[in-house]
């Protein structure tokens, strides 16, 4: 922890420990706030959290999805990512996110604003710093977990809805989505559109790599719709002369991560004099498909907005 941040945190500290020698602070009243917790086990150790959070912070965006998405009290400032971002995710609920103020965590840590965000607990998906709980932990109780370990991220979405007991919570966006999924499919269906070869496609360094990080794939399968063998295992990365190896896609799907300017630049535009690369059925065809780059990582609203990007794409 910065300097900084061990000086805030020792004044909150200090002010914490002035407010318990109050008037009204009295044995009951501790022994009461004691009782209102719930102790749980997360990926890192036992920690206690409130069993009613009226404050709840998430360390990166999902994390925030996944408490609004819970129903969970959220503190009045939560993080953004960097990265040409001013705002949140435009497919999280806007609504729970009114009078929120934003603040720029990632990819560096912003512990300052955390703090003065004044959290009675975080929720952490950056499980792979393995350092990170314990200086999160100083600030409040915090439930961490490894959100990024290439895992189904619905499985941590689980843990993390029965560690706060909104399981009911969990469960209604799993029968939306599900539902959602149900009908799409079935559309396809009709539609002769079922053995579509999709290819989760980015352009990045000088190469096309074909990977199947994060939520594309998953909805994919959920569709039942065949993952081109390019994106298997880790994937590849192709050269602009290896890019005849993209033939049998029948479309793409590529984020999209804007400039700070907010623009969307074609990520594809560097390959538009190569001949390999236009001639190829989903180019010509115009099947490359954009969505937000947020959506890649494991979040309700992230997957049920992918989810919808397929259906327009694939049935409009």
């Amino acid at each position: 922890m910065s300097a900084a941040v061990a000086a805030l945190a020792s004044a909150a500290l200090l002010l914490s420990g002035c407010a318990s020698t109050g008037a009204s602070a009295t044995t009951d009243a501790s022994a009461s706030a004691k009782s209102e917790t719930r102790t749980v086990t997360s990926e890192v150790k036992e920690v206690n959290i409130p069993a009613e959070p009226k404050k709840a912070l998430g360390m990166y965006t999902t994390d925030l999805d996944m408490l609004i998405t819970l129903g969970i009290p959220l503190a009045n400032q939560q993080p953004i990512r960097d990265s040409g971002y001013t705002g949140f995710p435009s497919f999280f609920d806007q609504e729970a996110l009114k009078g929120i103020t934003p603040f720029t965590n990632y990819p560096e840590f912003n512990f300052e604003a955390i703090l003065k965000a004044q959290p009675d607990v975080i929720l952490n998906g950056l499980g792979y710093d393995k350092e990170l709980d314990g200086k999160l932990s100083d600030i409040a109780p915090t439930y961490t977990f490894n959100g990024f370990d290439g895992s189904d991220w619905r499985t941590k979405f689980k843990t993390v809805a029965e560690a706060f007991g909104k399981t009911e919570q969990y469960q209604a966006w799993m029968d939306k989505y599900q539902a959602k999924v149900d009908d799409v499919k079935k559309r396809l269906a009709a539609a002769g559109k079922s053995d579509l070869v999709i290819g989760p496609v980015d352009y990045y360094e000088d190469q096309v790599s074909v990977s199947c990080y994060g939520t594309p794939c998953l909805v994919i399968k959920d569709l039942g719709l065949k993952v081109s063998p390019l994106a298997d295992g880790e994937g590849v990365k192709l050269s602009g002369e290896q890019l005849e190896q993209l033939s049998g896609i029948d479309a793409i799907i590529t984020t999209e991560v804007p400039e700070k300017d907010g623009a969307n630049p074609d990520a594809f535009a560097p390959l538009a004099n190569n001949k390999l690369w236009t001639s190829l059925p989903f180019v010509a065809n115009k099947q490359i498909h954009t969505y937000d780059l947020e959506m890649i990582y494991g979040s309700p609203s992230g997957q049920y907005a992918l989810l919808e990007k397929f259906e327009k794409a694939l049935l409009s």
